[in-house]
């Protein structure tokens, strides 16, 4: 039986893994690439402490999620690829309570990024 979230390893663990798989996929790749460059440490820092807030509930991400994604070249299909990833990835090494709500997290925040940037796209305000 695989063990649910409960620590900043475990969070480092989730995160390491799923950019790792992102990083790998040809759909996801490029964008990803494109916009972290060489920063990806201080990205995967700041994915610790955004997913360590959520699901550990120990404040240390301070910031606005949206703003970073709102210029990126992406639709439906990188939402879902996107999804797809993290389900898989958190599901290969975790189950329980906090697992489970890093996956319905994940959904929520794909689901209103991408109405954002559609709403953006729409208004020709990118």
């Amino acid at each position: 039986m695989k063990q649910d979230i409960e620590k900043i390893e475990d969070i480092r663990l989730l995160v390491d893994e799923f950019y790792g798989n992102v990083r790998r996929d040809g759909l996801l790749s490029p964008v990803f690439e494109g916009i972290i460059q060489d920063r990806w440490e201080e990205h995967l820092e700041k994915m610790y402490r955004f997913w360590q807030t959520i699901l550990l509930d120990e404040h240390t991400y301070y910031g606005a999620p949206f703003p970073p994604h709102a210029q990126m070249p992406v639709d439906t299909t990188h939402f879902s690829r996107w999804i797809g990833i993290f389900h898989r990835t958190v599901d290969s090494l975790f189950e329980g309570e906090r697992a489970e709500k890093a996956k319905k997290q994940g959904e929520r925040m794909a689901s209103i990024f991408q109405s954002k940037i559609a709403y953006l796209k729409a208004h020709q305000l990118i």
